[in-house]
């Protein structure tokens, strides 16, 4: 990797078990692997801000409002 930087991390001993079996079965490090989940589980937050942001827009309504009205109209 270039310009890694080392952490130490804890897994509870079945993850750790998981992950050993799985980097040996497709030739790859742990660290490899969870670098991989960590960027996709940071690229998935990435995701979610854009839609926040794109939505911001948009008028909120409060929950007590939204179950008022689907009160009001018979929905619940």
């Amino acid at each position: 990797m270039d310009n890694s930087k080392r952490a130490t991390i804890y897994f509870d001993a079945e993850v750790h078990q998981a992950l050993r079996l799985r980097a040996a079965a497709t030739d790859r490090s742990i660290s490899d692997m969870v670098n991989d989940a960590v960027k996709l589980a940071l690229a998935e937050d990435a995701e979610d801000l854009a839609a926040f942001d794109k939505r911001k827009s948009e008028p909120s309504v409060s929950f007590e409002s939204l179950v008022r009205d689907l009160r009001k109209r018979g929905r619940i």
